[in-house]
């Protein structure tokens, strides 16, 4: 082994809510270096999701996290001239990050006036599991389940 690991970056936390999560997610929401701007979405959309289910808007975001977190997937290997989709588990900071990224990527996709309206109709949908976020990780699911007969290919 020639290069040595990269260094973890230590992340801290959010100054309002105290919580690594909330920053990870405002640092996958930011887009051209604009973190004010995300984080400014992320505190209205948590206002907006406490203001519509009566309960603690990061308390709904940390359960839609939860129900959105893939817990395997599928990774294509070839294996003599043929590729098969094998399934595996997935890493604990590639399951948050995969969680982060299909909130936020469903949330843009909505049709929502504002950025904050969507992100907090995408996370209330997530918690009661539904929604696109939710609707992928199942799919995720569902595919390594259907390829389950290759799981014995395992890297």
């Amino acid at each position: 082994m020639r290069k040595s690991k990269a260094k973890k970056r230590e992340i801290l936390p959010d100054p309002v809510y105290g919580n690594v999560l909330v920053s990870k997610f405002i640092n996958n929401l930011m887009l051209n270096g604009k973190k004010q701007l995300a984080t400014k979405i992320f505190h209205d959309s948590i206002a907006i999701v406490a203001k519509k289910t009566n309960e603690s808007g990061l308390d709904v975001f940390l359960k839609a996290l939860s129900n959105v977190t893939p817990q395997i997937e599928v990774r294509s290997r070839r294996i003599g001239g043929a590729t098969y989709q094998i399934p595996s588990e997935i890493r604990q900071e590639r399951k948050t990050s995969l969680a982060m990224k299909w909130l936020i990527n469903y949330a843009r996709q909505r049709n929502e006036k504002s950025m904050a309206e969507k992100l907090a109709a995408e996370i209330i949908a997530a918690s009661k599991e539904e929604g696109g976020a939710f609707k992928k990780k199942e799919d995720t699911h569902k595919m390594a389940e259907a390829n389950k007969a290759f799981a014995h290919f395992k890297f």
